[in-house]
């Protein structure tokens, strides 16, 4: 599981205008109807054609559990991609992100100042260039680590150094026991 990637999904998925296919028939209907064809759709699903074809035509109706998350994370991943790619250019360009988290956060800092980590939770809105990063990363296939460096980055521009009024010889936030993450655009 991906903390701040499926983070970032979640918070683009608040902006879609209709709901994403429920029923375990409905969603199967969609993803051939989107990857053209039984066959694709099975390959990705691990399941046999045979198995997808029976779903369509609502000859089975409750998918066991791990296939059931695999389904539902498949189509939300395909659903509404206008309305998606549209959230993501808007937080990137003019509405920023704004970070929910409780997590433990320290820096590296001069000596003799309270570089201590600590549990804090924080909700920061973060501007549309660290929106941006965070997208740009993610579609880029960036690991959750990577997601954290920018995150953490952002973390010590905004919040930290209140950009650039405060604690200028700040050098390295520590963004670590993440116990509570949340994005929203």
């Amino acid at each position: 599981m991906s903390l701040f990637g499926d983070g970032l999904e979640a918070a683009v998925q608040k902006a879609f205008t209709r709901p994403a296919p429920k029923s375990a028939g409905a969603q199967m209907r969609y993803l051939v109807k989107q990857l053209k064809g039984t066959k694709a759709v099975a390959q990705m699903l691990r399941i046999s054609q045979r198995t997808v074809e029976r779903y369509v035509k609502d000859q089975i109706k409750k998918p066991r559990p791990d296939l059931a998350a695999r389904l539902e994370r498949e189509v939300k991943k395909r659903w509404q991609p206008q309305i998606r790619a549209r959230a993501r250019q808007k937080a990137a360009t003019t509405g920023g992100i704004v970070i929910d988290t409780r997590a433990r956060m320290g820096y590296t800092a001069p000596i003799g100042s309270t570089d201590q980590d600590r549990i804090r939770h924080l909700t920061v809105a973060l501007p549309p260039n660290y929106a941006a990063r965070l997208f740009q990363a993610q579609e880029a296939g960036a690991g959750d680590a990577r997601l954290q460096e920018i995150a953490a980055e952002a973390l010590k521009e905004v919040y930290f150094q209140d950009g650039g009024r405060r604690a200028g010889s700040l050098e390295e936030v520590r963004f670590t026991d993440i116990e509570h993450l949340e994005f929203d655009l």
